[in-house]
């Protein structure tokens, strides 16, 4: 599994009304607990995280990713393809997927509910809770991953002919973060303790 972060530095910009001098904190903490459960998913084998970030990449390793760091630029895309061509180069026949690293919330148990329902010989992806984006691409082995992020990802993602997965009560795989609304409704679901520890510092201020 793949997931790309951007430099904490100027990661999660939308969040900045809300979080003032946290705002890098809870990216870090966001990715922290998305990498947490995703090595904790049954059948993730390991967590690739892309990203030049080197406090970010240090404190994602100690949990047991494996850190790319020599990201190119060109954004999003361009750094989940090459993510993508280093999970492959370490396991040439296994399926591939790149998740989204702003997912507080992500239960194991649901993110394996959403990467057991990818087919077995072709591409899908989960859309985010607004319905618009996406937060998670799959493909079987051999397949391009073709990635399409950014906004209004759903519709590329599924004119590229990629299944759209629907799938009930799986939330925490769907509710990424960008405003502090979206991470009240993260908490609603279950902050990871990353998250969780900052959440409760700045509801007290």
């Amino acid at each position: 599994m793949v997931l790309p972060l951007k430099p904490l530095a100027t990661a999660k910009s939308r969040l900045a009304p809300y979080a003032g001098p946290h705002r890098a904190g809870l990216a870090l903490s966001f990715a922290l607990d998305t990498v947490r459960a995703a090595l904790a998913t049954p059948g993730v084998a390991r967590v690739l995280v892309v990203t030049r970030d080197a406090t970010a990449g240090e404190r994602l390793a100690g949990l047991g990713a494996l850190v790319v760091s020599d990201e190119p630029g060109g954004g999003l895309n361009t750094a989940l393809a090459h993510g993508a061509s280093a999970a492959r180069r370490l396991a040439p026949h296994a399926p591939l997927a790149v998740l989204s690293a702003d997912l507080p919330a992500l239960r194991p148990a649901e993110l394996a509910r959403v990467l057991g329902a990818v087919p077995a010989d072709g591409r899908a992806f989960l859309p985010d809770s607004p319905g618009l984006g996406t937060t998670l691409l799959a493909c079987a082995p051999g397949q391009p991953l073709s990635p399409a992020f950014g906004e209004g990802s759903r519709a590329r993602h599924a004119a590229g002919g990629a299944l759209e997965l629907r799938l009930a009560d799986v939330e925490s795989v769907r509710r990424d973060v960008d405003t502090g609304t979206d991470l009240g409704e993260a908490a609603a679901l279950g902050l990871g303790p990353h998250t969780s520890a900052l959440f409760a510092r700045l509801a007290q201020v």
